[in-house]
């Protein structure tokens, strides 16, 4: 199953989105405000992309950290302040089984996805 996740009124998540749809990719959408995160989730991103991969550090929900906390950011304060606030998450988050990819760019996806051609 691919699960894309981000929020659904995000530029690049609609990009992604687009693209899969255009290429007639099956996948499931997970809005991380409707839908919410698991902890366990998160866990597992960090541990496969770590905090610095998974967080978007231009993103305004970074910009609001406390200076300490963005100075003192390791896995479990990524964990927490992502579970407080999704938006942190650098999106969309690709899910494609046991990998997990982040950002958007059609030649990323089309790498990703070589078996499916325009």
């Amino acid at each position: 199953m691919i699960t894309l996740y981000g929020i659904k009124n995000c530029d690049t998540v609609k990009k992604a989105r687009r693209w899969l749809e255009t290429h007639a990719i099956d996948y499931q959408f997970h809005d991380f405000r409707e839908d919410s995160i698991e902890a366990a989730d998160v866990a597992r991103w960090i541990d496969e992309l770590g905090w610095e991969g998974l967080i978007n550090k231009r993103s305004t929900s970074w910009k609001a950290l406390g200076e300490d906390v963005r100075s003192n950011m390791n896995n479990q304060t990524a964990l927490d302040a992502i579970l407080a606030q999704p938006t942190l998450i650098k999106r969309p988050l690709l899910e494609l089984g046991q990998q997990h990819h982040v950002g958007f760019s059609a030649q990323q996806y089309q790498e990703l996805f070589g078996k499916h051609t325009l």
